[in-house]
């Protein structure tokens, strides 16, 4: 006995500011109006409220996938909290999200970029398969807009701040519970790599400044890096399950902008008419891409019960993996 995925969750923050305004948002340096647009995709964003944390994206998500699947909070067994954000340094946010959902089991963070659903997904798997839990929990909590630069005062600056005004503030949640939903998985990852794009405050390195708590990413050799990376663990996942990417009803990619997801699908041989395209409307929700994808698809009924998704994840690090999933 393996796990299925019983149910999956997000919520998105009320408020959103349009591409338009982070550039007017933007200073002393102002990029031409309409460039980020351009180059990514992205017409607009997700920004949580000043008094929210990243728990709280986390806890409504989980509330709602709880209420969904009628799971009471005393029959989860394992919450694993899956995201780039967090609460604090110390303790673990799973803490903070047990906490004001009012669960009483172990607890765990899973981190790894905008994979951290992906792997989390994958220890899940595991440690269902093996009888250690039944009932595990991933909840993500994504609030990237608190690391945006926006004061930049040269170009250079704004470049490197760039990918930030793409990302966008989300919260997901996924239930697994045995079964035999989830098929398989293969990950993949060149760690020479982990300085192209960083979020480097808060940790040992620099603890205390204020300067290292803004994203600081290299675009150019960040998309270099992830097509060095190939998609031969991709490829090899497939052939172990017998699967080709026109077996999946959905398949649902990480989203950093609409030109790199085209040449990402192009180099794979991924059909672009089985895509999930998020990005415009939300933007880079990072780990709560591929649930915010997957949910999207189930809400428009391009999947359901029996269909093949592929969740594809990229990440800084950096790191590529997929699962594959029958609902």
């Amino acid at each position: 006995m393996g796990s299925r995925l019983a149910g999956v969750a997000v919520h998105l923050p009320e408020h959103r500011m349009s591409t338009a305004e982070v550039e007017r948002r933007l200073g002393p340096f102002t990029p031409p109006a309409g460039l980020v647009t351009r180059l990514t995709g992205v017409e607009s964003r997700h920004v949580m409220r000043d008094d929210e944390q990243a728990s709280d994206l986390a806890v409504a998500a989980a509330r709602k996938l709880l209420a969904d699947t009628g799971t009471a909070p005393a029959d989860v067994d394992l919450l694993l909290f899956a995201s780039a954000s967090q609460d604090m340094v110390e303790p673990a946010t799973a803490h903070i999200v047990a906490a004001k959902l009012e669960l009483s089991c172990p607890v765990m963070d899973v981190k790894n970029a905008c994979n951290s659903v992906l792997n989390a997904i994958e220890v899940a798997d595991a440690l269902i398969t093996t009888g250690r839990y039944r009932r595990v929990l991933i909840a993500s909590g994504e609030s990237p807009s608190r690391a945006v630069r926006w004061n930049v005062d040269s170009l250079q600056a704004f470049l490197r701040a760039f990918p930030g005004y793409t990302l966008s503030d989300a919260g997901a949640a996924l239930l697994l519970t045995p079964g035999d939903g989830v098929l398989g998985s293969g990950f993949t990852a060149d760690s020479t790599q982990w300085e192209v794009g960083t979020l480097p405050g808060g940790g040992s390195r620099h603890p205390r400044d204020p300067e290292h708590t803004y994203f600081d990413l290299d675009g150019a050799r960040l998309k270099s890096a992830f097509l060095s990376l190939g998609g031969g663990v991709l490829d090899a996942t497939l052939d172990r399950l017998g699967l080709t990417w026109a077996d999946f009803a959905v398949i649902c990619v990480h989203q950093v902008s609409l030109p790199y997801l085209g040449v990402f699908a192009e180099r794979l041989g991924v059909p672009t008419d089985r895509l999930v395209i998020t990005l415009p409307e939300h933007g880079n929700v990072a780990s709560a891409s591929l649930p915010l994808q997957l949910a999207t698809a189930q809400r428009l009924g391009r999947c359901g019960p029996g269909d093949l998704v592929a969740l594809v994840g990229l990440a800084g690090g950096v790191s590529l993996g997929m699962v594959v999933i029958r609902l």
